[in-house]
Parts: structure tokens; sequence; C-alpha cells
């Protein structure tokens, strides 16, 4: 029985311009036009890795059809020539030593030369940094004091702002230390200033500091690594051989924390001791650091090979009294995604051999889905409702149990990931150990493929192209309609809509669009624990993690908002991040104040996500001193484009002398917050256009 397609669901919604632009931009390949052919592409190379790929490239282009979407890179660069990673992210680790390996960990520089290749072929970054000797730490070899961990932060931030990776998309980076170390307070304001601008950051927070935030107790900051002579602090040796280098009252640490992510929504949090306790690997590894997203905690060299369920075609006579998820015709698209997944591993180019050799031997994948807020709307369940998060459980306990028993199909025709054991693997308190005993058992029986198989990641991009700009992942849906420019090839500009897929599928159907249902509701009309509360009852069903932000209105009150991170932890969540617009970060899709006005442009899918035409006033010139420049003492006109960026605001000035037409002679940066070396670029620009 062959499931409906997208586009055979009777609702015939013709397709929106950005659909079409951001699929051309950014995954259509050679002479490729359109959605079916880039499906055709990745099904064909997926399908290649099989015996028979004759027999799976039709199962496999089917489950694309109907709402399977393969991580961004593997739309991209399956199938082409490329030599880039269909990999999104990956974990590396770093050694206490500049360049010799030190307890099975790289040198600082090692590591360094390792995440360039890794960001060169498109891969993003996560590192737990907590391994490097704090500042003021005794340096043994030259005699000398450690300068601690955010100095050599500050050189991986620099090398990700140069190493331009694969698809000209600049690598993404997690940097994360843990709770106790010496440096902590420095990691927590790393970014008041806006420095380390290439990294998200997050705060490795154990159960033990969690309780000493409850009882109000002192912290000890330790390392390993003894101070030097005359740095002061208590230099005291624990028992367990830890140096302590000073105490702090966890509250003060934790307040700490509050503030900056309230202010600057960084750090993070990420639980590790509850993610390596749920971690179905924890006999064999340890998991210290996540992707940059947080929605894989992995360890060293471990990937994410990400794929994402579209939930809104599952949705059976949407908006109405007889609205329904068909769970049978989602379980036939889950089991041939999680077998293109793990097709994906074979597949890939990997930067690292390590990487590699990781993969083979644990076969991790990471199944999600994306839509649940546009499923929720079409369902009429309000996002914030303990019926809206019954149905977001029960849907991802369908996917659990579907790829798990897809995972046991798989180890029973090409055998099971290599480090398998199936007594520790099913041991309490793992992930694993949840399971139905009618799956536990088919696993002790068979096998199963993959160590890992579900992981609810961000899905910006993709979601607009192959979903009709459905919701993003767990999300609730951020704007019903914004809009965008896009420059013709005249050189024009032209302005069109970009719409929510569940509020133009509700208008196509003829509702009322001047009173919307109460299951339509924004991010921003959602409190901060209603938002954690939905990651909360999906959280139990996913064996890896949730990539989840929850976003608050800039008004939102701190005494609500501090107590956010706490919840979630007795929730027994992996990690959390919250985003409150602000002066520092500005609103990364900031809505007109009414529906009236022009909304600002999409910034994460324009062809480059930073600009935005604002105005055109004629610069005053008479402060450019480059050689070979022409005087023009009567002045020029200019073009002046204002600069969003996520680093701060800049403008460009692109100068034209009319000679039988404006030609453009120059190029400029203005602006205190412009990024270094711009100006540099911009210089010989100039010269060129001469």
């Amino acid at each position: 029985e062959k499931n409906m397609k997208l586009n055979d669901t009777g609702l015939a919604l013709p397709p929106q311009q950005v659909t079409l632009d951001v699929l051309l931009e950014k995954y259509a390949k050679g002479n490729e036009k359109n959605v079916e052919e880039v499906r055709r592409r990745v099904a064909r190379a997926l399908a290649a890795v099989e015996k028979d790929s004759a027999r799976w490239e039709p199962v496999f282009l089917e489950a694309l059809e109907n709402g399977f979407i393969p991580g961004g890179r593997v739309n991209s660069a399956a199938g082409t020539p490329l030599q880039a990673t269909l990999i999104n992210c990956f974990v590396q680790p770093v050694g206490d030593s500049v360049s010799e390996t030190v307890d099975g960990r790289p040198g600082i520089y090692v590591a360094l030369m390792e995440s360039a290749e890794t960001m060169r072929r498109g891969g993003g970054v996560g590192y737990d940094f907590s391994a490097i000797r704090p500042r003021g730490a005794r340096v043994r070899g030259t005699d000398s004091t450690a300068s601690g961990p955010l100095s050599y932060m500050r050189v991986f931030d620099r090398s990700c702002e140069t190493v331009e990776s694969a698809g000209s998309r600049r690598g993404a980076q997690m940097g994360i230390l843990r709770c106790d170390h010496p440096d902590i307070e420095d990691f927590i304001h790393a970014k008041d200033q806006g420095e380390l601008k290439n990294f998200n950051v997050s705060v490795a927070v154990t159960d033990a500091f969690m309780r000493a935030v409850e009882s109000d107790a002192e912290w000890e900051l330790v390392h390993r690594q003894p101070p030097a002579p005359g740095f002061e602090c208590e230099a005291r040796q624990r028992a367990d051989g830890l140096w302590v280098y000073r105490k702090v009252k966890a509250r003060d640490l934790w307040q700490q924390i509050m503030e900056s992510t309230y202010d600057h929504a960084e750090p993070g949090v990420y639980f590790v001791d509850r993610a390596n306790a749920d971690n179905n690997l924890s006999y064999c590894e340890a998991v210290e650091s996540t992707n940059p997203c947080g929605e894989q905690p992995l360890p060293s060299y471990g990937c994410c090979c990400l794929g994402s369920v579209n939930l809104t075609p599952f949705v059976r006579e949407p908006f109405g009294a007889k609205a329904r998820f068909d769970f049978d015709a989602f379980g036939k698209v889950v089991r041939p995604a999680i077998r293109m997944l793990d097709n994906v591993l074979d597949a890939t180019v990997w930067p690292l051999k390590q990487q590699q050799g990781e993969a083979r031997s644990k076969r991790r994948v990471g199944l999600g889905f994306t839509g649940l807020g546009d499923a929720l709307i079409l369902l009429g369940l309000r996002y914030d409702t303990d019926e809206a998060r019954r149905m977001g459980a029960r849907i991802a306990e369908t996917m659990r149990n579907e790829a798990y028993a897809a995972s046991v199909e798989i180890a029973r025709e090409k055998g099971g990931f290599p480090l398998f054991d199936a007594e520790q693997y099913l041991a309490a308190p793992h992930f694993a150990s949840r399971l139905p005993e009618g799956l536990k058992n088919k696993i002790r029986q068979h096998g199963i493929r993959n160590s890992h198989l579900l992981s609810i990641a961000p899905t910006g991009t993709i979601s607009i192209a192959f979903a009709d700009n459905a919701s993003n992942g767990i999300e609730p849906a951020y704007s019903w309609t914004y809009q965008r420019k896009k420059r013709m090839a005249d050189g024009s500009m032209k302005t069109y809509d970009v719409e929510d897929h569940a509020w133009r599928l509700y208008r196509h159907l003829g509702g009322a669009m001047e009173k919307l249902p109460p299951a339509f509701v924004t991010a921003m009309d959602i409190s901060a624990l209603d938002h954690m509360r939905m990651v909360a009852a999906v959280a139990p069903h996913v064996d890896s993690a949730i990539s989840k932000t929850v976003n608050v209105p800039e008004d939102y009150p701190y005494e609500q908002f501090k107590d956010l991170y706490l919840e979630a932890w007795k929730a027994g969540l992996k990690g959390i991040t919250t985003y409150r617009p602000n002066k520092v970060l500005g609103s990364v899709l900031s809505l007109a104040p009414s529906p009236e006005a022009e909304q600002p442009n999409d910034l994460d899918t324009s062809s480059d996500r930073r600009i935005r035409l604002e105005a055109a006033p004629q610069p005053a010139l008479s402060s450019l001193r480059w050689p070979g420049r022409p005087k023009l003492s009567a002045g020029n006109m200019s073009w002046t484009y204002m600069v969003e960026a996520p680093s701060g605001q800049f403008a460009i000035f692109v100068g034209h002398v009319e000679n039988g037409g404006p030609h453009p002679f120059e190029v400029w940066v203005n602006g205190a917050e412009q990024p270094r070396g711009l100006g540099a670029v911009a210089k010989t620009l100039s010269m060129d256009m001469r």
C-alpha cells in the first residue's frame, strides 16, 4: 500500500517562492531545477551503497517524497563530485599540552589542525576544553605559568573565521567547560564584550553542582594540574588527586550563568551527568561535549549523521473535528529513513580517519522530526497544553519504536555495530533499558545496527526548502509571515511574503484569517516553562538529545526566567538554551510591531544572510587616502548597505563614477563593529575594480 505523497493529499497547496529559492541557493546542484531532481540524486547516492541498489532506490525516493528530509549536507553533497562530508557536526578532543597527546587527547595545536580539516570539509565541531590547565597553573617543562583554556579558545575562534567550509558556509563551533574548572567564571563572561563570535558556549553542569545550588553549599574549583608557585589560591590537593584552586558559593556561580544567559543568550547549560547516565554506550565511552547545536552529546571524534521527518503531511483532515495523526504512515517513513542514515555513514567522505573509525565501530545516527509546531496546529492542539505534550510524546515514542525495530532488521541483514554488548547495552539506566520488552528481546537475539538512533535537531533551511516552511524541529512557529527581498537579474529588488506552512494551508482551505483558531500560537505567545515542558515530554523517547531554544520576548521578567534551568534539570533534560532579543544580539527575525508594518528579511536564508539594504545616503569620502584612488573634488555617487551581522552593525559603501553609465570603482567599510579583515578585503576589491 503506497503512502500518500506530500502533493497528493488533496490539499493541492501551490508552492511558495521562498521554497524554490532556498532549494536552488543551497541544495540543487548542476542542472537541477526542482525538489524532485534533488530527491532523485539523494535516493540514488544512498542506494548505491546497497548490494541491490535497484531495489532500494525507489524505496528511498518514496521516503523522501513522503516527508523524510536528510540533513542539509546530504541534500547538498550526496551524489556529487564534491569532496565534502555528508555529516553535519563532530566532537573533537583537546588535550592539556601544546603538541603532545595526553590521556588519549591530542595536543591543542594538533586539535586545531584537525578541526580546521573538519571545517574545511563542511563539518561543525564541538569541544570540551576542560582538560586544559587553568590560568595560573604550573607548566613544568618551561617553568612558566599557563594562560588557561580561554586563551586557546580565541585561537580556535580565529581559525574558524579563516577556514571557509565546503559550500562557502562558515563552520560552527561549540565550546564547553566544566562547572568545576578554575576558569569557569571567565568562561561564563567570555562573550560579554562580543568575543568568541564563532562559538556557541555551554557550561557542563554536574548533578553534584546542582545539588550544591539547591542546598546553598560551597563549590570547589579544581584541576589535576597544580597551580604555579606564588599563584594566589588555596592550592590544596584533595584525596582524589585534584588540586583545589578556590571555593565559590554554588548559587553565586549559578546566578552568573543565569544573568549572562538572560542578557545575551549564552552560555547554554549541558547536564553532563544526565547525558552519560542515559547513554546506551556508557560502558565504552564518555560524552563530554555536544555538537554546535546541542542535539548530540558525543564522544571524541563522534559525529552527527542527521535527518528529520516532516510531521505535517501525516495529519489527516486538518483543522477539523476529525483531524488526526496517521501513525501507521509515519512509521512507514521512519523505517527506510533509518536505513538511509545508516548508508550515509558508508557514502560520506570523512575529514579524519579517527572520525571514520569511531563511526564504523558504533554507527550512531540521529533521526528526528520537524514541523511539530505546525502539526499540532493542524491537529487543533495548542502547543502549551497537556494534550499537545501528550501528542508530541506519542509521536516521539512511535518514532523510537519504529527506528529501533528498523535498526534490528538491518542488523539481521548486515550485522550489528562492532562494539555491541547486549547485556551492557540494555542495562539500566541506559535509554535502551526503557524500550518495550519485545524490542529488547529482539535486540538480545539479533543485535542492533546503530548504537543511537534519535536526535531532534534545528532544521532551519531544510524546513523551508523541503517542507514548505513548516515550523523548525520541535519548536513552535516563530511567526506566520514575514517579507523577504530578492535582487532580480535586472538589478531591481522584488519583495515577497514568506509564510508559515500551517498558516497558508489554513488560508488555502478557506479559513477565516482575521480570527485564527486558538491552536495558532507562536514562540513568543508561550511561557518559558511551557517551552521547556514540551522538551520534557518528548525527551524520554529520544536517545541522544533535543536542540531546543526557549524563545522569550525582551520584556520577559528575570524572576520567571531564572528558575527555568533548575526546572529543566529536575525534569531530567540533557541541556537547554534560551533566546531573548536584546541590545547585544538583536533579534534573528525581529518582527514588526504591527501586522501592517513591513517585516524584515529572512536573514537565515538569503544568498548573503547578513545584508539588508535600508538606505542609500551619499557618504562623505574625504577621509579616504588609498593609493591609486582618483581625485574627485566634486565627490561621487555611491550605494550604502547597512549590514546587521551577528557581530554588530557596520556599513558597506560601493562608490561609482558616471562615465557614460555608472562604473563601480571602490568599496569600503565603515563602523566600529566590522569583522576583522573586512577592510583589507575591501581595499583589494577596490584595486581590482579600478
